[in-house]
């Protein structure tokens, strides 16, 4: 991948879908929510500096946090995680 987040910025994939519910009914696509969290796949200087975010971290994010982009035909978001515009609200472990 030939992308590098630039000031206080992450790249992150998306988590999957779900296709079915718990209890086994189909979600069909226009009923489907984007999932709010996703996998740290870039992460700027700045960033790495601050050592609060790593590649491979899954963070959760708010629903119109960030800017979707598109590389390589996959869906990206990119979150913004300065002190005065924070999109992520934390770390799952």
């Amino acid at each position: 991948m030939l992308f590098t987040p630039l000031g206080y910025r992450i790249l992150v994939e998306r988590s999957e879908e779900p296709t079915k519910t718990a209890s086994g009914i189909i979600i069909p696509d226009n009923a489907k929510e984007k999932p709010l969290d996703g996998k740290v796949v870039a992460v700027s200087k700045a960033i790495k500096e601050k050592g609060e975010i790593a590649v491979g971290d899954i963070v959760v994010f708010g629903k119109y946090a960030g800017a979707e982009i598109k590389i390589d035909g996959k869906d990206y978001v990119v979150l913004n995680n300065s002190e005065k515009n924070d999109d992520i609200l934390g770390v799952r472990k």
